[in-house]
């Protein structure tokens, strides 16, 4: 038997007009209801200011933050014309009502008043009061200064002549609904990042920021002179430039297109984007049109230098760029409320060939830094094409076939990981000792000739490049970068026995340094071990000891009175294969040492001061710590 159908008709449709809809579904209007879409109210009624600087008008903005038992409270103020306050006759209603609580109107739809603005859905303000417990609007025009009030979107006063002014502007006050906000919270952070980037944005325009939540007293002005290249200098200020800051501003077709770039020693790219001052976090047209601009600068400025060879990729021309696109334009596309992505089509062949034909002249009449630029990108592609003939020898074959090991590498018998040691020597002589002093069953032995390739200052196309260290790759069976996989490791004791000396101390530096910064879970998963070989050979009459520190020499000087031959081992070189055995190799005596990481910050930081290219910070490292030296073999 059919159930009975509730009957479907015009009885069943639900009109929600005004505030009612968007409070019903405000994560349509403002992406979710956490404390970030609290603080995208606030950045809705900021970026109506800023159109009011943007047309001209408005040179100050503040913000104050203040807060209740129930939660934040923001305010802000302008000096612009201020919002209209004569009656809409078609509403009945005066301006600042109509433009509070009805969706979809305002003065940026009419190109004569904002040429340019960031809020164009015309729904902004109408959230802010829908979604906040409570909205007063003050305006200040024309010698008179009015207000009305609100609560969650509807009027709860008249628009009301308080008085005379001589001052001009806006101000909106409201509170976030606890109702629709768990946690109605202003985050500052986020709220300081915005701020500076819209000084650095609008140069000239002074925007201060007044914090009194938490029973404190705060305040910081955002102020820019230069704009866009103060912007690139605070990305930058800890970076080192291998430019100067390039720069332009052009108007076409009706649009402002503002960029600057730079070029650091980084191997990353950095990248911000705008349109009307609003950050488009996921980017859009302006960036692939920006991206297409710098590439095709870059690539035809090498065909015409007679670099017809080199196969340079878009990819590689952004690596170490730092760069900020900057689109001003009116009706823009945002793909949502948010305004994350700019979807006008038109916009990417515009900003093409505006970053295109700046950089084409730039290059030319800048030689000395086009050559930077080329070489930056060359670097890169080098690089791109070590790491894929790495990549591609690492897959050739099974890690465990022979066929794929280096010829110089003396393999064991055992293939269990869990049972086999790689030791890693340094030089022919300390190669030959310790291949015939080892256990063949478990103990590989893989010679390294002189001293590997500093990581911590070489590209990546010198790291794949370097054929020391594409044996110990190889041999290890890991792989490296995109196809690291330290599960597939062949042996899981890695043994560094280098001379105890100053040379061998630095050997054991550059390969921690590359296992740190290449295969740092080998580290962590506690497969890698130095070696500790003695440091003398003790010989009184026929008998024959080693010892490993100076206080052990001392003990056993102590011990015989004196009477015995001491030999200083410079290399492992001059020990035979059974002293080599017999004092290092031997797993029932010999002693190791597991390297580990218990503080990753701190050891990062280390490696980048003790071998990285920044001369004068490993000076000055050196100079504060140099008491703290033990010994020092020279």
């Amino acid at each position: 038997m059919q159930e009975e159908q509730d009957e479907y008709n015009a009885s069943k449709i639900l009109v929600l007009e005004g505030p009612q809809g968007i409070r019903k579904r405000p994560a349509m209007y403002i992406g979710s209801t956490s404390s970030a879409g609290a603080l995208h109210l606030l950045f809705e009624v900021i970026d109506n200011s800023v159109d009011e600087a943007l047309a001209g008008y408005a040179k100050n903005i503040s913000i104050t933050l203040t807060q209740d038992e129930t939660g934040d409270i923001g305010e802000v103020t302008d000096d612009g014309r201020g919002i209209p306050v004569d009656i809409m006759p078609k509403f009945g209603k005066s301006a600042v009502e109509v433009i509070m609580t009805t969706l979809h109107k305002g003065a940026k739809f009419n190109n004569d008043t904002y040429k340019i603005s960031g809020g164009l859905h015309g729904v902004g303000l109408t959230v802010v009061n829908a979604l906040s417990e409570f909205t007063s609007v003050s305006v200040a025009k024309d010698g008179k200064l009015y207000r009305q009030t609100f609560s969650k979107g509807v009027p709860s006063s008249t628009l009301t002549t308080l008085g005379m002014t001589q001052e001009n502007g806006t101000t909106v006050k409201f509170k976030p609904d606890p109702e629709i906000f768990p946690t109605p919270k202003f985050d500052s952070a986020q709220l300081k990042d915005r701020l500076r980037y819209l000084s650095f944005l609008n140069p000239r325009l002074r925007i201060k920021l007044t914090d009194n939540r938490f029973n404190a007293h705060e305040e910081e002005t955002f102020f820019s002179e230069k704009g866009m290249e103060d912007f690139l200098r605070y990305i930058n200020k800890d970076q080192q430039g291998i430019t100067s800051i390039m720069h332009d501003r052009r108007q076409e077709a009706g649009m402002v297109i503002e960029f600057a770039i730079q070029y650091i020693s980084s191997y990353d790219e950095r990248l911000e984007a705008f349109v009307n001052n609003i950050r488009t976090a996921e980017g859009g047209t302006h960036v692939v049109g920006f991206h297409s601009g710098l590439s095709r600068a870059i690539i035809n400025y090498l065909t015409r230098n007679n670099k017809n060879g080199v196969k340079v990729s878009g990819d590689d021309t952004r690596e170490g760029l730092a760069a900020i696109i900057s689109v001003l334009m009116p009706n823009p596309e945002f793909e949502g409320q948010t305004k994350e992505k700019l979807g006008n089509s038109i916009v990417k062949n515009i900003v093409e060939t505006s970053v295109y034909s700046y950089l084409s002249r730039y290059f030319e009449e800048h030689p000395a830094e086009a050559k930077a630029v080329m070489e930056k990108a060359i670097g890169a592609m080098n690089a791109r094409e070590s790491a894929r003939r790495a990549r591609d020898l690492a897959r050739k074959k099974n890690i465990f076939e022979s066929a794929v090991l280096p010829g110089k590498l003396a393999d064991c018998i055992e293939d269990d990981p869990e049972r086999t040691e790689l030791f890693i020597v340094e030089g022919k002589s300390a190669g030959g000792s310790s291949k015939e002093g080892r256990d063949k069953q478990i103990q590989a032995i893989l010679p390294l000739r002189g001293k590997i390739l500093n990581v911590e200052k070489a590209s990546e196309d010198r790291i794949f490049e370097s054929a020391e260290l594409n044996v110990l790759v190889t041999a290890l069976g890991t792989g490296i970068k995109e196809s690291f996989n330290p599960e597939k490791t062949r042996y899981k004791k890695i043994v560094i026995m280098s001379d105890a000396d100053v040379d061998g101390e630095h050997i054991r530096t550059l390969l921690l340094t590359f296992f740190y910064r290449y295969m740092k879970k080998l580290i962590e998963s506690g497969y890698v071990y130095i070696a500790q070989p003695p440091l003398y050979k003790v010989t009184a009459g026929r008998s024959v000891s080693y010892c490993y520190t100076d206080e052990e020499l001392e003990a056993k000087r102590a011990e015989l009175d004196g009477k015995m031959e001491v030999q200083r081992y410079k290399g492992l070189g001059e020990m035979n294969a059974e002293q080599l055995w017999d004092t290092t190799m031997n797993p029932t005596n010999r002693m190791l040492k597991r390297v580990g990481i218990s503080d990753a910050e701190r050891a990062n930081s280390l490696f980048s001061i003790l071998m990285g290219v920044d001369v004068h910070q490993r000076r000055k490292f050196l100079e504060e710590h140099s008491g703290d030296v033990r010994f020092l073999d020279i």
